[in-house]
Order: structure tokens, then sequence, then C-alpha cells
């Protein structure tokens, strides 16, 4: 079997991403147009120069989409446009590169548990992702949701359920679904709830307290990626992975975990 995996590539370690992702054969997840700098800023410029340095990459393509303050399925109207705008704007880039694929946080209230605030959430985010999903068919990509806070997969797959699009899927956050997860939900409930739409996922080792992201074997990580990358595999097809990490050498001395392609040779002229 051979896993799809990609590269989280920020603002200060795109080259060397991209680099680390043609010697290997993987793929890319861009953070840039995830943050209100470059999106209120030099967007244009940002995409013109990821088009002219992508254009001979082969790899998977995704982009992570804006998620600072970000509160969709507010029960304020003005809060729940702004988020549709960022995350509109993002979909049009992702489609301008040429993306499969853009991440976006499902944005539930963790710290709040009464089912009245669930309840209300899950109605006023019906519509809003239904109008996200129907934008982001337009644009030729799919969105993935993604757990942040959220204590039970349930949160996510309601909403995936009930909008049933098929630009809307879901995308596991291992080290979230651990650190924020309740206790009667372990991986493999996540993974069993979130199946019939899973197609990305998340990777990284934390120390069991905080959203850190290192490499797989970082000494004081609690995450067995041996265990969780066999759980993952037996889904048909298996989801991307995505190694959300800053260090690029830390992807890197996570990647003998993986099964990988052959990476196919540079040529002159790219």
């Amino acid at each position: 079997m051979t896993d799809r995996v990609l590269l989280t590539a920020d603002l200060k370690n795109f080259d060397a991403c991209h680099t680390l992702a043609r010697e290997n054969g993987l793929g890319l997840e861009l953070m840039a147009f995830s943050y209100p700098e470059v999106l209120d800023n030099d967007w244009r410029v940002r995409l013109v120069n990821y088009q002219n340095t992508l254009r001979h990459f082969d790899g998977p393509l995704t982009l992570h989409g804006p998620f600072m303050d970000m509160v969709s399925g507010s029960p304020d109207e003005r809060i729940n446009r702004v988020c549709l705008e960022r995350y509109r704007h993002a979909l049009h880039i992702a489609g301008e590169l040429g993306a499969e694929l853009v991440v976006l946080h499902a944005n539930f209230i963790g710290a709040l548990h009464n089912h009245s605030y669930r309840r209300g959430w899950h109605e006023r985010s019906v519509p809003f992702w239904l109008n996200i999903a129907e934008y982001a068919e337009q644009q030729g990509v799919r969105v993935a949701v993604e757990n942040m806070w959220e204590f039970d997969p349930g949160i996510i797959a309601d909403i995936l359920r009930t909008v049933d699009h098929p630009a809307l899927k879901a995308c596991l956050d291992v080290g979230h679904a651990h650190l924020f997860g309740d206790d009667d939900y372990d991986l493999q409930d996540w993974i069993d709830t979130l199946a019939p739409w899973l197609i990305h996922t998340h990777m990284n080792n934390n120390n069991g307290v905080i959203d850190e992201h290192h490499g797989f074997d970082w000494a004081a990580g609690v995450l067995d990626y041996d265990v969780i990358l066999k759980q993952l595999r037996r889904l048909d097809p298996p989801p991307t992975i995505v190694l959300e990490m800053w260090n690029v050498d830390e992807m890197r001395d996570s990647l003998h975990h993986f099964e990988l392609a052959e990476a196919k040779p540079r040529f002159s002229g790219d």
C-alpha cells in the first residue's frame, strides 16, 4: 500500500517543504492563505508566485483555509458573513491553484457542553456549510471539515450527514482528537464515526497536554503512529495524510513510517 503524504508548507518553510516533497514524491498543504495578513494584502502576488513555482509539481496539493477567530454557526449573522467571506476567498484561491481540497475548521465552541448550544449550533451550521459546499463545487475543489475543540466526533458527523453534499468531507486531526476529545471516545471511535466522509488527516505528536506539532518520534510524544497508521489504512480508500509540523527536519525524520511511491526524477527547465 502506498500512502499519500503531504507536508505543511508555511510562510517560512515553503522552499524547504517543496524540495523535500519533490525528493520523496510527496504533496503539499499550503498554509499561506489561512492568514489574514496575506488575505488582506499580497495574496494575488503570492498566488502568482505559487502558480509559477508549482507549475511542474505533480504531487497532491491542498490548502488550509482561514481559522483565526472564525466562528461559523454563530447566532450573530454578521459574524457568519465574515466567516463565509473568508472561506469563499480561500476556496477561490484553491480553484486558481488547481488544489484538490481546502481544510476548514468546524468552529464548535468545545467548552460549551449544554444541549441547547449544540442543537442551535447545528441548526445554524447546516445552511452555512451547504453554502460553502456549493461554492467549493463551483471552484472544482472539496472541503474537509477539521475537528479542533470538538469533544465528540458526532458533532461534525451530524453536520456532514445532514448537509449530504459530495464536496463536503471530513479531516481528522489526530492530535486534536487526543487533546480535546472526551475520554469516552478513543481514536478508533473518531475514525469509525467520521469514516463515511473521512478523506484527509492531520498528524503530528504532542505531550498529551499542549497542541504541539512535533515529529512522530518526538521523545515526549504520547501518540503511537505505528498503531494509528494501521487504523487509518484499514479504510477504503485510506485518507491522505498531512504532516502538520513546523520543523522540516521533523517531517523528514517521520517519513520512515510510510510506504511511499518512488519520486519521479526532476527534469531541466522546471
